[in-house]
């Protein structure tokens, strides 16, 4: 199957080659953000890609910001990429994989929201019964439902260093109470609706990473992507135990792999088997079709 590793756009000036998307300048307020199909883990990109991921990455963001544009304002555009950069018209690939979106100045972190206890917060849960900050009750199993979502952002790491869990104190110090509160407020607000829309689909959004940014009049824009297989963990709400390993549909299934490993999470990194990667496209277009459908 077809993928593209590198968008590589002749006709318009590339702005930054992040970890997935390549950015590139269209006008002075406008520009292309292209989704890849590369794979990054532990912050650290592999040389192998993962064939339509970045069409499903392009495809549930769209979705998103459709279906949360009544909440919060987004970057998104009435422009068609194909019309608004005519050399896509010859590359079908990157064009379904790319979106024109404003130009706004990104906040410095990541806005995580947890419904559930996974991942990195587990282990400082274990150790002090709270999450970046937030006391949390004693006796939570791995996996387990939170009283309430937690706002848990995190630092937004540069040249291959780990993004690093803060709490929001550290926020207001970034961008000042104010927009550090709609920011929050903002990202607890979307996770409740999405995750309820999910849930009636048979789907558990058990944590997701939201971006923000502000726009020239200084009001909160959310930007980047939107509760994809990248961002999200997705789990099988019919096979939902606490305690227990969830069955997901999103890139913690290539982590868990990785982790078996060994491998220290630092450039290089090892090659993935040809059937993780198919076993990852599969979970990606699988929760594409579960979260998009005629009842949408």
């Amino acid at each position: 199957m077809d993928i593209v590793y590198d968008s590589n756009l002749e006709s318009l000036p590339l702005l930054c080659k992040g970890k997935v998307r390549d950015i590139y300048q269209l006008d002075e307020r406008h520009i292309v953000l292209v989704a890849t199909d590369r794979l990054s883990a532990f912050d650290v990109v592999f040389a192998d890609a993962v064939p339509d991921k970045g069409r499903v990455l392009t495809s549930l963001s769209t979705f998103w910001f459709n279906k949360t544009a009544n909440l919060i304002t987004n970057h998104t555009t009435n422009q068609v990429a194909t019309q608004a950069v005519p050399e896509l018209q010859t590359k079908p690939l990157v064009a379904e994989r790319s979106m024109v979106v404003r130009k706004v100045k990104p906040l410095p972190y990541e806005a995580i929201v947890r419904g559930y206890l996974y991942g990195s917060v587990w282990l400082e849960y274990q150790a002090h019964s709270c999450i970046c900050g937030v006391r949390l009750p004693a006796g939570l199993a791995v996996g387990e439902r939170l009283p309430q979502p937690v706002f848990t952002p995190s630092t937004k790491a540069a040249g291959g260093a780990h993004d690093l869990n803060v709490d929001f104190d550290w926020t207001i110090t970034m961008v000042g109470q104010e927009t550090a509160q709609r920011v929050r407020a903002a990202a607890l607000a979307l996770y409740s609706f999405c995750s309820g829309y999910a849930y009636q689909r048979g789907i558990i959004i058990a944590d997701t990473k939201f971006e923000f940014g502000l726009d020239e009049q200084g009001a909160v824009v959310l930007i980047d992507e939107v509760l994809t297989p990248d961002s999200s963990r997705f789990w099988d709400l019919s096979q939902y135990q606490p305690g227990n390993p969830p069955v997901s549909f999103d890139k913690q299934f290539v982590r868990d792999y990785l982790e078996q490993l060994g491998w220290d999470k630092k450039p290089p990194p090892p090659d993935l088997p040809q059937e993780i990667i198919a076993k990852t496209c599969e979970k990606y277009r699988q929760i594409e079709q579960r979260l998009i459908d005629s009842r949408g």
